[in-house]
């Protein structure tokens, strides 16, 4: 496998331990006093975000395993204790927050794929197969802790200065980040850039202290911390008096929005007005823009991936109904994603999110933002640009969006709905099939929009037939990667496709 496809594929394997976040995000924020003010239901939803690290490995590497196996877990928690506890008797300094998690995980993911099967002499059976992976992987990470603890502050070092130069650059930096969120999209790996930002980028120290009664959280400059004491007072809070201090950074611009640092929020905010308003605009102008006698078709395709990026955030499966059908178009939206950014900085707006940027997460999180009802003014200013530039640009330029390609490819299947029949073991095997047959497949897999493949020999895969099948766009990584676009059917036709037996 190459670099890209190697990467792409750990893209995937971090949106599992990622996938935890909104239900953290959900219990923290309704545990708050300004909302059912319930301390232990909080703390659930902290005990989440605190643990992070650890989930990143145990997630990791049951996404990089052969066979989404529980042992490769345990041995993603066994990598990442002896790496970050190992590491920390050389230099008690080091601090490798969430890469902790994802070495861990990546060490955990390999081993497990080397030793799984490796069979002992007979005295040693016990620890032959399965529970050789733990072992494995503990030694392992023990090599790697010691390697980390001479060559970690460096690192660290240099992803400091980057969070540094990033954090004050200005509106520079924010075009840059919501540019490459975007435009990595239709490779995946938007994730591996998200984690560096949403947690890494930044720290502060999370100090918890009691006002009129009630216990509240906020997370300061560890600098400025480092000058508290339990039983002070808190810089900008009247009357507040210091209970705690935590004794570990929190990092990422996502954890510290969640433990309360006024100033997180900056990489997350932009977000809001593109997916709440931007898209489904785009998805209205591309609507408006095909021929009367087919909008009714691209309304049905487009209104409901449209409400779904409003409500949720999640946006992938309206945007690979253009991504590849107007790639120009695209690349619009990944700019103006990069211009929303800035925008909505130069105004001072700071609200963050534990999935996406949707209306759930607006609403949801609104007590802990900074001018949060400026982002709906703005949002409609940001609706009407992407209605007027997709409009005008599906116009001028003559692009194939939905509606508009034309009928030498009509779809089998529209909007992830197969419109004869039901069965979705057969259409597994109609797209088994269309890439070649089983035996032309070396690694299936899936994330929430697309299968992730592995061929043997990609030209064996016919295009044509995937797209009558329904796949909204190909993906070509490396020499023997190969991504579909299927939207919400992927993971089913993935599992699918693994279940289904080889032809006689």
């Amino acid at each position: 496998m190459n670099l890209l496809g190697y990467l792409q594929k750990l893209g995937k394997a971090l949106m599992l331990p990622i996938a935890t976040l909104p239900v953290a995000a959900l219990l923290l924020r309704l545990g708050q006093p300004d909302l059912l003010g319930i301390p232990f239901i909080a703390e659930a939803g902290g005990a989440i975000f605190s643990q992070l690290p650890l989930l990143f490995g145990l997630g990791i590497a049951v996404g990089l395993s052969k066979d989404n196996a529980g042992a490769a877990a345990l041995a993603g928690a066994v990598g990442y204790f002896v790496l970050t506890g190992a590491a920390k008797t050389i230099n008690n300094e080091i601090d490798m927050s969430f890469f902790g998690g994802i070495i861990a995980g990546i060490i955990a993911g390999h081993c497990y794929n080397r030793f799984h099967m490796t069979k002992l002499p007979d005295y040693l059976a016990f620890f032959s197969g399965k529970r050789l992976v733990p072992i494995m992987t503990g030694l392992v990470a023990l090599l790697a802790a010691f390697i980390a603890g001479f060559v970690w502050p460096v690192i660290q070092h240099g992803i400091d200065s980057f969070g540094l130069a990033v954090s004050t650059s200005g509106g520079l930096g924010q075009f840059f980040y919501g540019l490459l969120n975007r435009g990595l999209i239709p490779v995946g790996l938007h994730h591996v850039v998200n984690s560096i930002f949403w947690f890494g980028l930044g720290e502060c120290l999370k100090v918890t202290y009691e006002v009129a009664g009630s216990v509240q959280n906020i997370c300061l400059d560890p600098a400025l911390v480092s000058n508290l004491t339990v039983g002070g007072a808190v810089p900008g809070v009247d009357g507040g008096a210091i209970t705690q201090i935590a004794s570990e950074v929190t990092r990422g611009d996502l954890h510290r929005f969640f433990a309360g640092d006024p100033t997180a929020g900056v990489f997350m905010a932009g977000f809001f007005p593109v997916m709440m308003f931007g898209l489904p605009a785009g998805a209205l102008a591309m609507i408006l823009a095909a021929p009367k006698d087919r909008r009714a078709q691209a309304a049905g395709l487009l209104v409901s991936v449209a409400v779904t990026s409003f409500l949720t955030g999640i946006t992938e499966p309206l945007e690979f109904t253009f991504m590849f059908l107007a790639p120009l178009l695209y690349g619009i939206h990944a700019v103006l994603t990069g211009l929303s950014l800035v925008v909505v900085n130069l105004f001072g707006i700071l609200h963050g999110f534990g999935f996406s940027a949707g209306l759930f997460d607006l609403v949801l999180n609104w007590g802990l933002a900074t001018r949060p009802w400026v982002l709906l003014s703005i949002g409609l200013v940001v609706g009407a640009v992407y209605f007027v530039a997709f409009y005008f640009a599906i116009k001028l330029f003559n692009l194939k969006t939905p509606g508009r390609e034309g009928d030498e490819a009509k779809p089998a299947f529209a909007g992830g709905r197969k419109e004869v029949g039901s069965d979705k073991s057969e259409l597994a095997r109609q797209y088994l099939d269309a890439l070649g047959g089983s035996e032309n497949l070396t690694d299936i897999d899936a994330c929430i929009t697309r299968l992730r493949l592995t061929l043997k020999d990609r030209t064996l895969a016919d295009e044509a037939r995937l797209k009558a099948l329904g796949a909204k766009g190909i993906v070509k990584l490396g020499d023997n990667n190969l991504q579909v676009i299927l939207g919400p059917l992927a993971e089913i036709i993935a599992t699918e496709m693994k279940s289904l037996p080889p032809k006689a």
